[in-house]
């Protein structure tokens, strides 16, 4: 008899097969469905990290400093990114509309539709109305010019019984009055008339050094005293002036100065030289505050043995004086009797 050929099984019959089996055991069905969904979720996983972060569509930041943001947008959708204005100054050396700054910055590699900040040159400065001042407090008037954007070209003081306390307001020649409405650039200053008492005029000077410009500049108003000459290091720049930060100042902190003296102002752009002669300030400042101390106390010790010596003397007056007035008594009862 012709033997019959065995017919190979049929690959969905042994799926099937393997999966009958694998029931008849729960132990070992379980484990393996769990291992295919594990492996499962990780090939999704993947995928979608795929998706998302767009793997392999790395670009090329262009330099956009110097040119105008329109053409910094075609360049910038030409490489699959976007420009977004973060920022804008008013940079006389430069055309209006320019890039002067972006961050990340050229030739950096990012993902595709990586956002690029931009900093651009404005078309004018921005003018902004004075606010009007006067017959207020220094530093209320300082927080108010600064609010709107302005600051103090120079503080000029006068006799008068408010000490510092704003007498008037000028731009220029200009008075400012309380119906005013002067506007000037942004960034400007205006010039403070400012009250002192009669020998009121002394004033501790604060620490600017490790301050940005415009802070240093809002403490030394605020104290009454004038912002002098302000010295930039090689490589400060209208760009990166706010990154600088103060390492020495004309009249050291601590140290005493009259109401209106003006303090000048040195910056840099190393963190270094800013941290050395910053904690060389404050030793400075520390022997300073401890001399004002003992002044002050030796001062109060000759007050106290001044009075000491006067209460003295008026007790020895007022002793020779009963005496005398004893002594007087007597003379007249004797030639009485």
């Amino acid at each position: 008899m012709e033997k019959r050929r065995r017919r190979a099984p049929k690959k969905g019959g042994t799926i099937q097969t393997l999966i009958a089996k694998l029931k008849q055991s729960p132990i070992a069905y379980h484990a393996v469905l769990i291992a295919c969904t594990v492996v499962g979720i990780i090939v999704v996983s993947s995928i979608a990290m795929m998706i998302i972060t767009r793997h392999g569509t790395h670009r090329t930041v262009p330099d956009f400093m110097g040119v105008k943001i329109a053409q910094a947008e075609r360049l910038a959708d030409d490489s699959g990114l976007e420009i977004i204005i973060n920022d804008s100054l008013f940079v006389p050396a430069y055309e209006g509309g320019v890039v002067l700054d972006q961050l990340p910055k050229g030739g950096v590699q990012v993902k595709a539709g990586r956002k690029v900040y931009v900093t651009i040159n404005s078309f004018r400065e921005k003018m902004v109305k004075v606010p009007y001042v006067a017959g207020r407090s220094l530093r209320q008037a300082k927080n108010m010019l600064e609010v709107a954007g302005l600051g103090i070209e120079k503080l000029i003081y006068e006799e008068d019984i408010a000490t510092n306390y704003v007498l008037a307001e000028y731009v220029g020649s200009q008075e400012i009055k309380s119906e005013s409405a002067v506007e000037i650039e942004m960034g400007s200053g205006v010039i403070l008339k400012v009250g002192v008492e009669p020998e009121k005029g002394a004033v501790i000077v604060p620490k600017t050094i490790g301050q940005s410009l415009q802070t240093a500049k809002s403490r030394l108003w605020e104290q009454g005293l004038n912002v002098g000459k302000i010295n930039f290091d090689e490589g400060i720049n209208l760009l990166n002036q706010k990154d600088a930060r103060v390492y020495r100042q004309s009249i050291g902190h601590n140290a005493m100065a009259q109401l209106g003296d003006a303090v000048d102002l040195w910056l840099t752009l190393d963190d270094a030289v800013v941290e050395k002669n910053s904690a060389a300030s404050d030793k400075v400042a520390s022997d300073l505050e401890e001399q004002r101390l003992e002044a002050e106390q030796a001062k109060k010790d000759s007050l106290e043995q001044a009075e000491t010596v006067n209460r003295n003397e008026v007790m020895k007056a007022l002793q020779e004086s009963a005496k005398l007035n004893e002594n007087i008594t007597q003379t007249d009862e004797d030639e009485f009797f």
